[in-house]
């Protein structure tokens, strides 16, 4: 499947556009209530003997179809590295200086210090008469860039003027060009951020049981600091609710809303209902349909040629290299079917994904469309905007409108350079035991013939069966480990309660101002 942790690492770029927000919400929502797609613990499917591109799409989609309904424990790593960007930052082609008007000077001064450098390492000066032909050529060149630089800025006022081909391409492309400072900030984004940070999730999948668990860390671990968060969630998919633990949340909430919670939210849980029975009847399960037939359908209009099979033993070649401690797993397999799309055949699966789904829901559940837009247009002023069913509204108004953007946009947002890759490892009985994502994202001056990204970001999810013995969230107490009335708290009932707080006159300054914008809509 696309696992909620893969979705957001697949759709990372496009988080800087400003419909992600609400389009991953919903839906990371749906696949929440689905599970993931990815992983067949109880059917096997026979390893094929004709490895062509074919056949390794047939054989990953016939897995991903039969895999929907198994129960499953999973653990997940995600691991993010800028190596890639650090070599792109360094290349021959980049130029001296942070500032165009400084390139020519900048430039001069360093090949000179390269020169006395030279002279120094023979033992020499750099003024004897041996180095006047060196010297000569730094001038002439010096004076060739300056004359250069002059006539490119006249050019911008008079397009009679030209300029050497080679320092028109220049200038006109020196905010694209890497810079020494893009060096320094590429090297302390990997020493101080990228290599002690390690992402990880941990749970199991029951769809007959009715529910999902997940355990959510970030460790951030230097030399003389360790922090750790972890966020333990919990999916009752039968009732429709899901469960935060409410003791991340606490201080946070204290501080700066509720001044008189104390330590009741402690060892509890925090439970959201996804449906508050504003919505129509089935509703959650047209969602679940609606993601499958969106999903079966993108994958079945893939082309052939974005699946192979790989020999698992051919892993560790691959560029840029994967993690050292996510490839030994991925060695182990029998075999492995391989996925690579390019930037714009990933955006229109992503596309064509939304559509799909969109149509759907909106031909199940018209009122729902219909009334979108004057829901989304009149938020700021209804006072039943937080029902699930204005939610739903909103969301669908929001979507729709951020397909038409996009449609508008696609074309000059592209990154054709970058990839999307997508590993399947099975065992030898046709079992996938993990998949594998990694995708690359440029750098902003990386060339447009460099394939190779500059933020390289690597999701690693395994699967196997679940244990009796294995606690779904081992750093909770036993009694707390399943979500019930006497262990959480009701967020749409603890939300009704701080409302007639605030309307008491109570709470903090912060909080004041917050809900005095929400009684104002009320009235």
């Amino acid at each position: 499947m696309k696992t909620v942790q893969q979705a957001i690492v697949g759709r990372l770029p496009s988080m800087l556009k400003s419909h992600t927000l609400f389009t991953s919400a919903f839906i990371t929502g749906a696949l929440l209530l689905t599970g993931c797609q990815s992983t067949s613990l109880g059917q096997s499917t026979a390893i094929t003997a004709q490895q062509t591109p074919t056949a390794a799409k047939t054989a990953l989609a016939t897995a991903l179809q039969k895999q929907r309904r198994q129960s499953f424990s999973y653990h997940g790593n995600i691991e993010i590295n800028n190596d890639q960007q650090i070599a792109n930052a360094k290349e021959e082609k980049s130029v001296t200086s942070g500032y165009i008007d400084d390139y020519c000077e900048d430039t001069h001064d360093q090949a000179y210090a390269d020169l006395i450098s030279q002279a120094d390492t023979q033992n020499k000066d750099v003024l004897d008469t041996e180095y006047d032909a060196q010297r000569t050529t730094l001038k002439d060149s010096y004076l060739e860039c300056s004359d250069a630089y002059e006539a490119w800025v006249d050019s911008q006022y008079d397009s009679d003027i030209t300029v050497p081909a080679s320092y028109q391409q220049l200038f006109d492309n020196y905010d694209e060009q890497s810079k020494p400072v893009d060096v320094k900030k590429a090297k302390l984004l990997d020493a101080y951020l990228l290599k002690p940070l390690s992402i990880n999730s941990q749970g199991v999948y029951q769809p007959m049981a009715g529910k999902a668990t997940m355990l959510a860390s970030v460790q951030y671990q230097a030399r003389n600091h360790y922090s750790s968060i972890n966020q333990p969630i919990y999916i009752d998919f039968k009732n429709g609710d899901i469960y935060l633990w409410a003791d991340n949340f606490a201080m946070f909430n204290s501080d700066l809303l509720d001044d008189k919670l104390g330590t009741k939210w402690r060892n509890k849980w925090l439970k959201i209902a996804i449906d508050d029975g504003t919505l129509p009847k089935g509703f959650g399960s047209e969602v679940i349909k609606s993601h499958f037939e969106a999903l079966d359908r993108t994958f079945e209009a893939a082309p052939v040629s974005q699946f192979d099979y790989v020999a698992p033993n051919t892993l560790a070649s691959l560029s840029p290299k994967l993690p050292e401690h996510q490839l030994p797993v991925m060695q182990a397999s029998a075999q492995v079917i391989r996925r690579v799309q390019s930037a714009e055949s990933y955006e229109q699966f992503y596309q064509d994904y939304m559509q799909i789904f969109y149509d759907r829901i909106s031909k199940q559940y018209p009122e729902l469309v219909q009334d979108s837009d004057a829901s989304y247009e009149a938020s700021d002023t209804e006072t039943d905007k937080l029902t699930s069913r204005a939610l739903v509204q909103q969301v669908l108004a929001m979507l729709k409108d951020s397909m038409n953007k996009d449609a508008e946009t696609e074309e000059s947002e592209l990154l054709d350079n970058t990839t999307v890759q997508e590993l399947y490892g099975f065992d030898k009985r046709g079992q996938l035991k993990w998949q594998h994502s990694r995708s690359a994202f440029p750098s902003k001056y990386q060339s447009a013939d460099n394939k190779s990204g500059g933020i390289v970001i690597d999701a690693l999810q395994q699967y196997s069966s679940i244990s009796s013995k294995d606690m779904a969230f081992p750093n909770l107490p036993s009694d707390v480990q399943v979500p019930n009335a006497s262990n959480s708290i009701d967020a749409r009932q603890y939300g009704r309660e701080l409302m007639q707080y605030y309307r008491d006159g109570n709470g903090t300054t912060i909080g004041k101002m917050v809900f005095d914008r929400l009684l104002m809509a009320e009235r």
